[in-house]
């Protein structure tokens, strides 16, 4: 039992020293990235329902275009 706590002191101590930011610092960069994240699959969303949006518009067009020269 004894080994098991200086085991879990040390391992906390070097996690204090080799901890790369504050816990608060880490929550606030995830944050920050996934909202980043959001923003970017929200734009290739955007960006793909346009396209989709013209390309059917452009089917719809060509569709009228050949019943208007066979009616």
């Amino acid at each position: 039992m004894m080994s098991f706590l200086a085991g879990l002191g040390l391992g906390f101590g070097l996690g204090m020293l080799y901890a790369p930011m504050r816990g608060q610092d880490m929550r606030e960069l995830l944050a920050s990235r996934a909202n980043e994240a959001v923003d970017a699959a929200r734009s290739q969303y955007e960006q793909v329902r346009d396209k989709a949006e013209s390309a059917i518009g452009a089917f719809r067009g060509e569709i009228e275009e050949r019943s208007g020269k066979t009616g």
